[in-house]
């Protein structure tokens, strides 16, 4: 009897416990408008949100229903909001401020990393300044991580 019980309390505790994914994406948005003009950003949400609220199926490729979602509707108001220095200062590119930046964002990662999640994807673009008529560009960044 001993036996059998010990072989149940073995095959419980062996078989793989199914735990449900959660995901979590940091974003870094970091001007490189010349000057310092422009707003850098991390963001956080800290709100949750069911895509299927927001989801339509074409049928026919052609007939869409994506003009009955009320697109004001997705958006959240619950999120972290980190101000980052903006690569360029009044005299071109600001190393300094770089480097705060990394400070910063590497400080968020650790204290994910310290509640369990795991970072498994970074990806990034760029829309840069095309020169004196342009002004505008951005550096973002989309930190991925998971826990269980």
């Amino acid at each position: 009897m001993k036996l059998l019980s010990f072989l149940l309390l073995f095959m419980a505790m062996s078989v793989p416990e199914i735990r449900a994914q959660e995901y979590l994406i940091v974003t870094t948005v970091e001007s490189v408008v010349p000057g310092g003009l422009g707003r850098s950003r991390m963001i956080v949400q800290r709100d949750t949100i069911n895509v299927e609220k927001f989801t339509t199926t074409r049928t026919d490729g052609k007939k869409s229903d994506q003009g009955d979602v009320d697109r004001s509707e997705a958006k959240i108001n619950f999120f972290d909001e980190t101000k980052l220095l903006n690569f360029y200062s009044m005299v071109g590119i600001n190393f300094q401020n770089i480097a705060s930046n990394d400070a910063l964002i590497s400080d968020r990662i650790s204290r994910l990393a310290k509640e369990g999640w795991e970072m498994i994807f970074v990806t990034s673009a760029v829309e840069s300044d095309a020169g004196k008529e342009d002004g505008h560009g951005i550096f973002i960044t989309r930190f991925i991580f998971k826990r269980d």
